[in-house]
């Protein structure tokens, strides 16, 4: 079997399918897309997909048909993970915390990262590049200006983490014994908002803390 992860390794999206499949036990490689340069994904898909994850399975490559869509994360489920990512008595529930968690969380935790994505990008054509794809989206002067807000944008997403704190003193995992896509999805977000070091997980929410930590060593077998 030859399965390819094509990735941003700090990716809120990327870091849950690759999680996902260890705890399955697959095998897989990675490929590193630059944020700066998506041109291998748009030969890969014939011009018609830039973003990540894009998972490459047996010649077939497996991408998101909407920006809505959970595809590669129900194609993970469906070959790897038996079911067990997406139970049918969970889809409801399911899909109100993975649209809070794509977008509400999201927002707020990848403005955290982004100055320090920056930082770490010091060819001026590459950071240039970097710049121009977030103020396309957000504005001019976007990644300074979370740079300058980082405190209320901290917490911001802190508040809207409470919400799992709480949950997460009651039962190991979001909806109970086992992990869950939602699971893997909020495991993502804030490994992308933990990335580098740059920042850390608040110490109060300290159940919040135990459960990324057990993420890290999950398994679905």
């Amino acid at each position: 079997m030859s399965l390819t992860v094509y990735q941003m390794a700090y990716s809120p999206f990327c870091i849950p399918i690759t999680a996902a499949l260890r705890a399955c036990g697959v095998e897989f490689t990675t490929r590193e897309i630059p944020n700066w340069d998506r041109s291998e994904l748009l030969r890969l898909t014939n011009g018609t997909y830039y973003q990540v994850p894009i998972l490459e399975h047996d010649g077939r490559l497996i991408f998101e048909s909407t920006p809505e869509s959970e595809d590669i994360a129900r194609y993970v489920d469906a070959h790897f993970a038996g079911g067990r990512l997406f139970p049918e008595r969970l889809d409801g529930l399911q899909q109100i915390v993975i649209e809070f968690l794509g977008d509400d969380v999201e927002f707020q935790t990848f403005r955290l990262l982004d100055p320090h994505t920056l930082d770490s990008i010091h060819d001026p054509v590459a950071r240039g590049l970097f710049v121009r794809h977030k103020e396309r989206k957000f504005g001019r002067g976007c990644v300074e200006q979370w740079r300058r807000d980082a405190a209320p944008i901290r917490a911001e997403a802190d508040r809207l983490l409470e919400r799992f704190e709480i949950t997460l003193r009651h039962s190991p995992f979001l909806f109970g014994e086992a992990p869950v896509y939602s699971d893997f999805l909020l495991h993502g977000v804030l490994g992308n908002l933990t990335y580098g070091g740059h920042n850390r997980l608040n110490a109060a929410q300290s159940s919040l803390v135990a459960w990324h930590e057990r993420m890290g060593a999950v398994k679905l077998r």
